[in-house]
C-alpha cells in the first residue's frame, strides 16, 4: 500500500472538496510507497460540519470559534497565500506551498498534485496502477524496495526487498520523499517504466510495464486448537465487514489473534467497523479539529465474549493504532509484540489554487482512556519481536483457548 514508514501514502480524495469538511488521520501510504495513515470516508467527512452521530459512530458536535493553531502546524492561510502568489507568477503552485509547510514544522503535512491525490481513492478501494513495489526512505535518503507485491511486474523482473532505488524513468529518486517516487511509479496501465537499482554493489536496469494490481485486505486462517488468525494490511473500504463477517463465522468457543503488525492505517470509518467485531457499541476514540471535541462510537452487537489478542509492531500505524488502543483501553484484548509507530494526527485537506491539495495537521486522537498515541505510540502489554504469534497463542490457552 501507500504510506510514509511510511504510508505508505496518500489519503482519500474527497470528493467535494470545496465542502471544506474532510479529514484524515494520518497519512496512507501510497501504492508503491510505504507510510501509514488513516483517513476519513466521504459520509462521515460530510457528517464533520455538522453535529449527528452517523450509521459509522461518528459523533460530532457543532464546533464553536476556531481555536488558535497549534505549535508546529502550518497556517492554510498563508499556505493558500503562497500557492496563489506562485500561480499569479506563472510558478507551480504546490511547490511554494510545500514551502511553506516544510517551514511550518508541520512533521505529517504535505502537498500533492490533482493526479496524486485523485490515485488515493483508488488505493483505498485496494486497487492501484503501477509495478507493485513498496519503498521506504532511509534516514541517509537512499529509497529502498521495501517489499514486492507477489505476481507483480516488479515480482516477475525478480525485484526484491533490500533493492535500492537509483532512479526512475531516468529521475534521481535519492533525497525525495516516498509520495514523490510513488508519482513516478504511477501511470497509465500498459505503460513502460525504466528502474534503475543497486543489488550488492551491482547495478541492474529494468524495464517494467504497468498493471491495473489489486490486494485482499483481509485474510483469515484457522490455527490448531481453536485460533482464527484475522491479518487486516490496511483498513481499505470494505475490510471493516471482512473483520467482522470473519468473527462472525469462527468456530463456537474459539479464540482470535488480530494481526495488525505492518498495518499503515487508512479509512478510519473501516477501522472502527472492525473494532466494532470485537466490542458491543461504546468508545472508540476521541479527536479534536482545531479545539473541538469529537468522539468515534462502536457499532453494538459485537462479540465480547471470546478471547482476543492483538499483535502489533513499529509498523502498526494511525488508524491500526486507534483500534488497538480502543481495544486495549476497553480490556477486550491484549496486544502482543512491539511498541507501534505512534501516528495519532488529524489532517484537513484544503484546495490550493492551482488545483493541489494541501494536507495539514488539525489535531490529534486519543484512546477511550484518554491516550495521545502522536509520537509515542502504544507499548503492548506483553513485548515479543519474532516470536510474536507463539507468545500470543501462549496467551490464548492461558485464556482457555486450546487443547
Amino acid at each position: 500500500m501507500l504510506g510514509l514508514r511510511g504510508i505508505p501514502a496518500f489519503c482519500l480524495r474527497p470528493r467535494d472538496l470545496g465542502r471544506g469538511a474532510a479529514l484524515t488521520l494520518a497519512f496512507i501510504a501510497a501504492v508503491g510507497a510505504a507510510a501509514g495513515a488513516g483517513c476519513w470516508d466521504r459520509a462521515d467527512a460530510v457528517s464533520a460540519a455538522g453535529g449527528g452521530l452517523t450509521a459509522a459512530g461518528t459523533h460530532t458536535p457543532e464546533a464553536g470559534p476556531e481555536a488558535p493553531r497549534a505549535a508546529g502546524t502550518a497556517d492554510r492561510e498563508a499556505v493558500a497565500r503562497a500557492a496563489a502568489a506562485a500561480v499569479a507568477e506563472g510558478k507551480s503552485g504546490k511547490n511554494a506551498a510545500q514551502e511553506v509547510v516544510s517551514r511550518s514544522g508541520d512533521r505529517w503535512g504535505m502537498v500533492y498534485d490533482q493526479g496524486e491525490y485523485a490515485a488515493f481513492t483508488d488505493e483505498l478501494d485496494g486497487r492501484w496502477t503501477g509495478v507493485g513495489l513498496w519503498t521506504e526512505r532511509r534516514r541517509d535518503g537512499r529509497i529502498d524496495v521495501d517489499k514486492v507485491q507477489p505476481g507483480s511486474p516488479a515480482a516477475r523482473a525478480g525485484l526484491r526487498a533490500g533493492d535500492r532505488l537509483l532512479s526512475i524513468d531516468g529521475h534521481a529518486v535519492t533525497g525525495l520523499r516516498v509520495g514523490d517516487v510513488v508519482a513516478l511509479l504511477r501511470g497509465d496501465a500498459g505503460t513502460p517504466v525504466v528502474l534503475r537499482l543497486t543489488r550488492d554493489g551491482a547495478d541492474l536496469t529494468e524495464t517494467l510495464h504497468r498493471e491495473q494490481l489489486h490486494t485482499d485486505p483481509v485474510t483469515v486462517r484457522q490455527l490448531a486448537g481453536g485460533i482464527t488468525v484475522i491479518k487486516v494490511a490496511s483498513f481499505t473500504r470494505g475490510s471493516g465487514e471482512q473483520v467482522r463477517a470473519a468473527v462472525r463465522a469462527a468456530p463456537p468457543g474459539a479464540g482470535f489473534m488480530l494481526d495488525l503488525r505492518g498495518n499503515p492505517g487508512g479509512l478510519v470509518t473501516e477501522a472502527v467497523t472492525a473494532a466494532s467485531a470485537f466490542l458491543d457499541g461504546g468508545l472508540v476514540a476521541t479527536y479534536d479539529v482545531r479545539g473541538a471535541q469529537r468522539a468515534l462510537y462502536a457499532s453494538p452487537g459485537g462479540d465480547t465474549a471470546r478471547p482476543l489478542v492483538t499483535l502489533v509492531d513499529g509498523g502498526t500505524m494511525s488508524a491500526a493504532e486507534l483500534v488497538t488502543g480502543a481495544l486495549q483501553d476497553r480490556g477486550r484484548a491484549v496486544a502482543v509484540g512491539t511498541r507501534t509507530f505512534g501516528k495519532g494526527s488529524v489532517q484537513m485537506p484544503t484546495e490550493l489554487p492551482d488545483g493541489s491539495v494541501a494536507e495539514l495537521t488539525v489535531g490529534t486522537y486519543r484512546t477511550p482512556a484518554g491516550r495521545s498515541l502522536d509520537g509515542s505510540g502504544i507499548t503492548p502489554d506483553l513485548a515479543a519481536g519474532d516470536g510474536a504469534e507463539e507468545r500470543a497463542r501462549t496467551v490464548l490457552g492461558g485464556l482457555g483457548v486450546g487443547p
